[in-house]
């Protein structure tokens, strides 16, 4: 359920606001445009917002911006540190986009950028599910992630990075759970949301889905 990568989060924290302002010549495309890929997320989002993977609290930052109440869910200790430093009123949670701990008032969106890939297919259905079941008529998931238009487009996009030499970003790419964009489809249809999703740079896509 993602759990099995706190190890590389944990590693990564200090260091986590270097690589996605690009400074990290190997990931730089994957946060090409990083600050509107946050804004585009929040921006789609309502009233009381689940936050998954806050991370260093980037996206939450245009959250509260926002104006939105901002419930955040983050398995990482070093991550909740940082962020619980930059934002020590934000209500913040261990737990993960399976297991959290319950939320005490209705939920109107649930957001996330650059982590849903760490659930498998699987699990993936099992969250989206879930969220179903949390949010009422019109509720809103807007997630951003990389993803793959289809397997073509993932043994392609594979071929680039090996040519381009980044062998850790091929390696995550390799390891991780990237998905489909028809399989993302196919899971948000079915647990009852309406879905459309939009390139934002060569690896990520805009998701958004309304609670039918």
């Amino acid at each position: 359920m993602g759990r099995e990568f706190i190890e590389l989060f944990e590693q990564w924290a200090a260091s986590y606001n270097q690589s996605v302002s690009g400074e990290d010549e190997e990931y730089k495309e994957v946060f090409e445009d990083y600050d509107n890929i946050l804004e585009a997320v929040a921006s789609r989002s309502y009233g009381t917002v689940i936050e998954f993977g806050v991370g260093t609290g980037n996206l939450t930052e245009k959250l509260i911006r926002f104006g939105r109440k901002v419930y955040g869910i983050e398995p990482s200790k070093a991550m909740r540190e940082i962020a619980k430093e930059r934002y020590p009123d934000l209500i913040l949670l261990d737990g993960d986009f399976l297991q959290f701990p319950k939320i005490p008032e209705p939920v109107d969106s649930i957001v996330s950028t650059y982590a849903f890939h760490h659930l498998t297919d699987e699990e993936k259905n099992l969250a989206i599910q879930n969220y179903s079941h949390l949010l009422e008529k019109n509720g809103k998931i807007i997630f951003a992630d990389t993803a793959f238009r289809d397997e073509e487009d993932r043994n392609q996009l594979h071929e680039y990075v090996k040519k381009q030499g980044y062998r850790h970003l091929l390696q995550d790419l390799e390891r991780e759970y990237y998905t489909t964009i028809g399989t993302l489809d196919e899971i948000f249809r079915k647990n009852n949301f309406d879905v459309s999703f939009k390139k934002l740079n060569r690896y990520v896509w805009l998701i958004d889905a309304t609670k039918n």
